[in-house]
């Protein structure tokens, strides 16, 4: 394994797809730039059939067809004995625990973690009990494939690899980074179609700025999202916030 920041391996049917997105934007720069490492392996390449065949028919009858547990097995272990032992590993799958930035962070920590993208009706339980540690969801619905999940979660993760962005505040003032959503942002011109910037931004003065973005931080999370504000880490000045909010009916 090398000294970058977060290494990130994609096990996949479709490593053409994760190669053209993750090599993109500023996650594709801070590739380059050696901070990160995201790399696609294709499940097919590990198959001991003639024909490079990853999945069938499941035991019990039903629809589709199950990827099977030795090109994963195969191809998990080789990604392991390239890292020097076992690496945390994370089924991309509707059953596990819903992804959100704790979880991406908690990731982060790890430095080092491979992604199993599911395809078809699913992969054999086997394998998941032989080599994953646990199953994440990226929400409540279903998709074709586990590779865009897999991106969405790696991009969420690297981008908070010191310096992937120009500064740390480009992470941390963002939504859901401590529990609220993100305040409105504005720019050039100060009038767009009859709608004016709000006058507190153009006053210069950054201590009521900040005062202003946190309220509408509240004030958007309580609209939006008012699920959020139970586990938000708020101070008492944010409670003295909110309850001016709900006086004033804002």
């Amino acid at each position: 394994m090398n000294d970058c920041g977060m290494t990130i391996d994609i096990m996949t049917l479709f490593p053409d797809m994760i190669d053209s997105v993750m090599q993109a934007s500023v996650i594709g720069k801070a590739q380059k730039r050696g901070l990160i490492q995201i790399r696609a392996t294709n499940i097919r390449d590990y198959s001991p059939t003639y024909n490079r065949r990853t999945d069938d028919y499941p035991y019990g009858g039903g629809k589709g067809l199950v990827m099977l547990a030795e090109p994963l097995y195969l191809c998990h272990k080789a990604i392991c004995e390239r890292a020097g032992g076992h690496v945390h590993t994370v089924f991309m799958g509707p059953q596990g625990r819903q992804f959100n930035q704790d979880v991406a962070r908690e990731l982060l920590g790890k430095k080092h973690v491979i992604f199993v993208c599911g395809h078809y009706e699913g992969v054999d339980e086997r394998f998941l009990e032989e080599c994953v540690d646990e199953e994440i969801s990226l929400g409540d619905f279903v998709v074709t494939g586990g590779e865009i999940p897999a991106m969405a979660m790696a991009d969420a993760i690297c981008r908070m690899v010191p310096g992937v962005l120009a500064e740390e505040v480009c992470f941390t003032d963002e939504s859901h980074w401590d529990g609220l959503l993100e305040y409105p942002q504005y720019t050039r011109p100060e009038e767009w179609r009859g709608r004016r910037v709000p006058d507190i931004l153009l006053s210069g003065h950054h201590v009521n700025i900040e005062k202003w973005r946190r309220r509408q931080s509240l004030l958007r999370t309580l609209k939006r999202r008012p699920a959020l504000l139970k586990k938000a880490p708020l101070s008492v000045q944010d409670v003295l916030t909110l309850e001016d909010i709900l006086e004033k009916g804002e």
